[in-house]
Order: C-alpha cells, then structure tokens, then sequence
C-alpha cells in the first residue's frame, strides 16, 4: 500500500497533516505576543518546569537544548507536588496543553502558596481559570492538537518565555532555522518509501532498545520511546550511555531471540564526548556479537541545536509511520482516556 492508502485507512485524525505542518507550530510561537507582569528575573535562583506526556519532553528537550547556556538550575517535575526547594526565587513554569493535567493543577496550586514567580503555558481549562483568578501571565498555547503532536509549539512557547526574561542567549534566529529545517524535512517524509518510512518497516515485529546520550540526546531517546508507546502502540525501552555501560550492557550477554526479538537504535551525536563515542562502538561490537541488528540515527545539520531538533522530528515521523504500518490509529489513546475516567471516579 502507498503512503497515502495507508493515511486514508488507519490516520482518521490526519495526523499525516499535523505532522507535515510542524513548522507551522513554530511560526505561531515565534509569532506569539504575551507580557509577564509580576516575573523578576533577577529575583530567579532555579527553574521548574512541571508538567506531563508531551509538555514535560518539552522540558526534557529544552535542558538538551540550552546546554551550558543557561547558568541558573533548571529541574522538569513530573509529579503532584513540588521539590522542597521551591520558594519566592523559583521560576515555575507549568505547561499543560490542556490546562486540566491534574498533578501540574496540584503543583500550581502549591506553588502559589509557596510564592513562587509562575508563569503558565497552555490552551486553557483549570490552569487559565487559576491563572486568571491569580493575576498569573499566561503564554496562551494554539488549539486542536493532541498534546503529544504539538512538540513544536511547547517547545518555542517554553524557549520564547526564557529568551523574553533574557535567561538564555540563543537568539530568535533558531525558530526561523527550524521552520525552515522541519518544512523542508516535512516534504521529505512524506514521500513515498521516504527515510522515516524505511526505518518504521525495518523496525516491526521487533522490540525497540534506544540508547542515547546522557544530557546531549537523552530527551530525544526519551521521546522517541513515547512516541513508539503512544502513536505505535508498543513497547519500547530507552537508556543513555554512559550509564547503561555499567549495567544494561550485562544484560546482553544472554540475549535470546527466542524470548524477545530486540532491535537497537542508536541515536548518535557529533558532539558526544570522544569516550562515549568509544562507548557507542564498542557497545555496538557487542551487539552485534549477540545477534542484534543495530539502526543508527544521526543528523548532518550544521550546529547541535539543529540536530537535535532534527533528530526528535525524524524520530516523530518514524513512530507516526510505524503505527499505519502496522494497522494502528497514531491518535487513538484508549488506556490513558480510561485510567484517566477510573481516577476521576
């Protein structure tokens, strides 16, 4: 079947389209006006950024992003309450892109009563009706897109809030490269038998192991395995080196395909340390001696920023075509709608 019979078939939310049209997400956060009454920058010891599912990747992807920019301590809190630390110098941002995600409500809530500098991030619910009864600012997030699809916005909308309170020095130059970046790579997979379609095919009837790097690629690996989870409809499983070296590796010495068909991804990098690279190569001559086929992922985009953005939409495209690939709807998330009821209960 073409691409396109696929889309027809198993995407009736066309994802397809939302995919494709990433950059747009970009250009309405670039483009995004918003004001941050009450926020003193100099007053900032510490970040939180709180939130769950797409809005903490977010988080995860911008400590990958920003590096050794960034002088303050940035934390991403995926729970209901706040670390002990957390005081009238924090800065909490808390992104929902549904403004009803319960343990970021429960963490805002705590973080007014702590005094916390707060700034919100999202497209309504309970987090605007708190914002608005507690004079908050509020960067209001763009509509119709699960959470899990609108990467490109959450991201920008989180990056646009540091660049406007002057906490970073990456300038506004990278939104316009990554429109231009993901549009043009948008065209590209959506060709037929495309990069992203290949590697979706070479990865069904097995069970991704994604490894990446620790602080460098880490959110990336994280993501893809989210992805994998939510739009495939599949178990995947993810670890950073240098980590796994001191542990999962063992783990290999007894690989048995008659148990688990694994596959590794390997999301490499050209900035990682000489030693990790080692550690890539030598962790792959292992593999391949138990029997495991390996995929490499890579980006030759000119700087780290770019690649990184890069490699998590690749990574995107890969989960979306696995899921039609193999005859699932990359929309459809049943189990967390129904854990979702069961707790409200």
């Amino acid at each position: 079947m073409t691409i396109e019979d696929l889309v027809k078939k198993y995407d009736p939310e066309n994802q397809f389209e939302v995919l494709k049209n990433s950059y747009q997400q970009i250009e309405y956060a670039k483009n995004n006006k918003f004001d941050l009454p009450g926020i003193v920058p100099s007053k900032i010891k510490n970040i939180i950024i709180t939130g769950l599912g797409g809005s903490a990747i977010s988080g995860d992807l911008m400590l990958n992003f920003l590096q050794n920019e960034i002088a303050l301590p940035i934390q991403v809190n995926r729970n209901y309450s706040l670390p002990n630390y957390a005081n009238e110098s924090t800065l909490l941002l808390a992104s929902s892109y549904s403004g009803n995600t319960e343990e970021t409500v429960s963490v805002l809530n705590e973080a007014l009563k702590r005094k916390c500098q707060i700034v919100c991030l999202t497209t309504g619910g309970k987090i605007k009706e708190i914002a608005d009864k507690e004079n908050l600012p509020v960067v209001k997030m763009q509509k119709g897109f699960q959470p899990r699809y609108s990467l490109g916005l959450s991201f920008f909308s989180l990056l646009s809030v540091l660049q406007n309170l002057k906490l970073v020095s990456t300038s506004k130059e990278i939104f316009d490269r990554t429109i231009i970046l993901w549009k043009k790579k948008g065209e590209e997979f959506s060709t037929e038998n495309n990069f992203a379609f290949q590697v979706a095919g070479e990865l069904i009837g097995f069970l991704p192991i994604i490894y990446s790097t620790a602080d460098l690629t880490s959110a990336v690996g994280n993501r893809f395995k989210c992805q994998l989870n939510e739009n495939s409809k599949m178990h995947a499983f993810h670890n950073t080196f240098p980590e796994l070296n001191h542990n999962e590796i063992i783990g290999w010495e007894t690989y048995d395909e008659r148990i688990a068909k694994l596959k590794a991804v390997f999301i490499e990098e050209a900035a990682t340390h000489p030693q990790i690279k080692k550690r890539f190569a030598i962790s792959g001559e292992l593999l391949a001696k138990a029997g495991v086929e390996i995929i490499s992922l890579s980006s030759a985009e000119a700087s780290f920023q770019e690649r990184l953005l890069d490699l998590v939409y690749l990574c995107d495209w890969i989960s979306y075509y696995l899921a039609i690939q193999r005859g699932k709807d990359p929309s459809e998330i049943e189990y967390i709608h129904l854990l979702k009821k069961r707790l409200a209960e």
